[in-house]
């Protein structure tokens, strides 16, 4: 559904930037190589799980947490991200195509918690408004706290109702 296309050091450096001194659970949707899971979990964000359909990625994923010493920390998981419930997830990182992120902010906004925040690299959530972003071209990435999003989107809805 969307090609892979690696994120490079400082793009991954500016995501995981955005999430320093959060907690819980992490997940990687469309995780690729793993590695932006693997430096999650080295930055202490726990558990942490990647989902990737690609299984070449998940063997190279598995290949990066092996060699770096997490090994059965770490989790790569191959589900299709539309049929994994994230209501348990409190950081999520998306590196996906603007094609699927209308459909993708649907989800999030109807699984994540409040206290949830979503990061997004390359492309940012066109309807929504970021708390933060980091970087600029192809390294800017785009924080967004769940609980802003939905107070914006229920204020617009209020307003069309009216």
């Amino acid at each position: 559904q969307v090609p892979y296309q690696p994120s490079g050091p400082r793009q991954a450096a500016n995501a995981l930037a955005l999430l320093r001194g959060r907690s819980g659970k992490t997940v990687d949707l469309g995780s690729g190589d793993g590695r932006l899971v693997v430096e999650a979990y080295k930055q202490g964000l726990r558990p942490t799980v990647g989902y990737e359909l690609n299984p070449w990625l998940l063997c190279v994923s598995n290949y990066r947490a092996w060699k770096a010493g997490y090994h059965g920390k770490v989790s790569f998981l191959k589900k299709d991200l539309w049929k994994v419930n994230l209501s348990d997830c409190y950081n999520v990182i998306v590196f996906l195509a603007p094609s699927v992120k209308p459909r993708l902010a649907t989800k999030l906004l109807a699984e994540l918690p409040d206290e949830a925040w979503v990061v997004a690299g390359r492309f940012p959530f066109p309807s929504w408004t970021p708390t933060s972003t980091l970087g600029q071209g192809l390294e800017q990435v785009w924080a967004y706290d769940m609980k802003e999003v939905r107070r914006v989107a229920q204020r617009e809805a209020q307003s069309c109702s009216s």
